[in-house]
């Protein structure tokens, strides 16, 4: 995690045998000092061009002059559309395992060596931020719905998630409605002079 300096996002359609998302990471193990801490995030998903003949999946290039501007928006190291700058930790969380006790025929939780045992069915995870205590997390996410739960530390694994378009998401919003009934209205128009021609 300390070594990523940026990760690209990079139009679909680019390579021959695949259609899914494909990024570059960029590494460094000698970040420049204003890069410490952070990673770049870079939209450049609508910088391409269509290709005049696909090949397989391959439908889209990347011309030399968004290969430049790309190159531009990571050397400038600053917010803007294209470009979002965020701590390290912010992709990072905690999985942890929640547990809730096994109840014996009595209602009471089933002990083994003095201990609670865990209920797999009720078992559940939750996914702690690296920026937050996970015991004031639990205490305010989980112990309000579940006071007998309890975390077992043992299976605690660190992850990291980046969710791209929620940073670089654009809301659109809908036509009003007025213009859709129009659309709609035309259409028909279009439908009942196309059926009187082919009935006359």
């Amino acid at each position: 995690m300390t070594c990523w300096e940026a990760i690209v996002a990079l139009p679909n359609d680019l390579f021959y045998n695949t259609g899914i998302a494909t990024y570059i990471w960029v590494l460094s193990n000698k970040k420049a000092p204003h890069r410490k801490g952070k990673v770049q995030l870079i939209n450049a998903n609508g910088m391409y061009e269509k290709r005049r003949k696909s090949l397989g999946n391959k439908r889209n290039d990347i011309p030399r002059h968004y290969i430049d501007e790309i190159t531009r928006i990571y050397g400038d190291f600053k917010e803007n559309e294209f470009s979002k700058i965020f701590d390290n930790e912010k992709f990072g969380y905690a999985k942890i395992v929640v547990e809730r006790p096994l109840l014996g025929k009595d209602g009471k939780p089933v002990l083994k060596k003095g201990e609670k045992q865990p209920d797999v069915s009720l078992r559940d995870t939750e996914n702690v931020p690296l920026t937050e205590d996970i015991g004031t997390y639990f205490a305010r996410e989980v112990l309000p719905f579940a006071p007998d739960a309890w975390i077992d530390k043992n299976k605690t694994k660190i992850g990291y998630e980046i969710p791209f378009t929620r940073y670089f998401y654009k809301y659109t919003p809908p036509k009003p409605s007025s213009e859709i009934m129009a659309e709609i209205l035309e259409i028909e128009k279009e439908l009942d002079g196309a059926l009187k021609a082919v009935f006359e």
